[in-house]
């Protein structure tokens, strides 16, 4: 469910599925995804969390993209779940189709957020839970200044349509539907990886922004001592229940 224009390429998106794994796998075993027996991958792109989910959930999964080129992509890797063109504003589903939903960086990309969330709501059955692992780019944390990028992404990513701050937003727009939350952020801190750079570069840049861009490279090059640079992108873990 991402933006064609922007959307990552695939073994970008399996690194960053790469990257969200522990928090991913932590949500779905609290959530009991062994027993959930119709599971929704919303925004699946290329499938590089879907074999994940048909390997853990009890029953059926669904990879539902907007982009269905993604789906039929020969490097997907979907294993034998039903693959489904749609938009999360308005899901191709019955109401209470799933007893679980997943998000993995889809409602960035995703507008107006609202209709989004009364889909998911729709389409999850009582005692379902929808899982959210989404980014805000407002509270990206960067230091030494010479390697700041939160502007670039703020800018870029709202010149592609995105939601930079979806993360925050969603909590408030989930209770209002009526839904029992638990919300979590990212409890550790890792080194930066070079690989962000390629992510920023795939978006909508203007010249300035890129020749900026190339001299925080440079400059992140030079950091090679332990430590010596901090780059955290904030991450809201979302559990959302129906009761």
């Amino acid at each position: 469910m991402h933006n064609s224009a922007a959307l990552p390429l695939p073994e970008q998106l399996v690194l960053q599925a790469q990257w969200l794994a522990p928090a991913r796998s932590r949500m779905l075993r609290e959530n009991g995804i062994g027993r959930r027996q119709c599971v929704l991958d919303l925004g699946a792109a290329y499938g590089a969390v879907t074999a994940e989910l048909v390997r853990r959930a009890g029953g059926r999964v669904v990879a539902l993209d907007r982009e269905l080129t993604t789906l039929t992509n020969p490097q997907g890797t979907f294993a034998d779940a039903l693959r489904t063109g749609g938009e999360a504003r308005a899901l191709p589903f019955a109401t209470a189709s799933f007893d679980l939903v997943l998000s993995q960086c889809t409602l960035l990309w995703v507008a107006p957020l609202e209709s989004a969330i009364q889909e998911v709501t729709r389409v999850l059955q009582p005692g379902g839970a929808f899982l959210a692992l989404e980014p805000d780019y407002d509270g990206l944390m960067e230091s030494p200044p010479s390697i700041e990028t939160r502007t670039l992404w703020l800018e870029a990513l709202s010149r592609a349509g995105a939601n930079p701050t979806v993360g925050r937003r969603l909590p408030g727009l989930l209770a209002a539907q009526g839904l029992q939350m638990r919300v979590a952020l990212f409890d550790s801190l890792v080194p930066p990886a070079v690989e962000r750079f390629g992510f920023l570069r795939g978006l909508p840049l203007t010249s300035k922004e890129r020749e900026r861009l190339s001299q925080v490279e440079q400059q992140a090059q030079a950091l090679d001592k332990p430590w010596a640079q901090v780059a955290h992108l904030p991450f809201f873990l979302i559990t959302a229940v129906k009761p």
